[in-house]
């Protein structure tokens, strides 16, 4: 096994595993239950993944998507047991919306020493049918620790954050995290991901998952967030277009 995942341990039963070496510093989430585990999300898909889960767990596992970016489902592959939102279930299984050579541009686009066995050439987006499709409030029984589906649309139709119901911990995909906050690609919607923001303000959050970058990161930056995109709004310019937008630990690009 390749040294490309780091795995960190957020309490006894939850795990991360990230993608530091590649410039999208993906995370996915193991979250194991009594029952069954949920991972969330399966990163690049440059690497097994697969042969990470299993030396964390021996639960059968069932993936959920934040979202169907390259980014998030592509490790998909390894797994039988797949959801994603209604929004997106044809990006899933018939046509992902930006063409493979764009996301092999944007996966090579900074330097990075892939995995050994990682051939560019042969990577392909993964395109599968989900065996559950997600509504937001469902919600999910891992046995003795339930997530509940929050759909949050803006940086794509189906974007969902995940809200674990006891220990308050928010798993909030790309709508939050510390970088730039992207809502200028065609299937994107500024107006969308604002109101998804200000939603997430009505939950009691005691920490925040995201799906890039730093992970260590405060509740407080929900706050933070909306209030650029509320910014943004009372002076007419939260359209698509208008570029991008510093307001310190993150950017917004419309």
């Amino acid at each position: 096994m390749d040294d490309w995942f780091t795995v960190e341990k957020i309490d006894s039963h939850t795990f991360a595993i990230s993608e530091y070496m590649h410039w999208e510093e993906t995370h996915c989430y193991l979250l194991c239950g009594q029952e069954r585990a949920l991972l969330i999300d399966t990163g690049l898909g440059v690497s097994n993944i697969r042969e990470i889960i299993d030396d964390l767990t021996h639960l059968p596992i069932m993936v959920v998507s934040t979202h169907a970016h390259w980014d998030h489902i592509g490790g998909h592959r390894y797994f039988d047991d797949i959801a994603i939102h209604e929004a997106e279930t044809e990006w899933l299984s018939v046509k992902f919306p930006i063409p493979l050579h764009a996301v092999k541009r944007n996966l090579t686009r900074s330097p990075c020493v892939f995995p050994a066995e990682f051939d560019i050439n042969a990577y392909q987006i993964f395109r599968g049918i989900p065996q559950r499709i997600l509504h937001d409030g469902d919600r999910l029984d891992l046995g003795g620790r339930k997530i509940q589906v929050v759909h949050t649309p803006g940086h794509s139709p189906g974007h969902c954050c995940f809200y674990e119901l006891e220990r308050k911990y928010l798993y909030s995909g790309d709508l939050i995290y510390k970088g730039c906050l992207y809502a200028f690609y065609p299937t994107t919607d500024p107006q969308l991901f604002y109101r998804s923001v200000k939603r997430l303000q009505g939950y009691k959050i005691t920490k925040v998952l995201p799906g890039h970058h730093q992970l260590d990161i405060p509740v407080s930056l929900i706050d933070e967030v909306e209030a650029g995109f509320g910014t943004l709004e009372r002076t007419g310019r939260l359209r698509q277009g208008n570029g991008s937008f510093e307001f310190g630990s993150f950017q917004i690009q419309i």
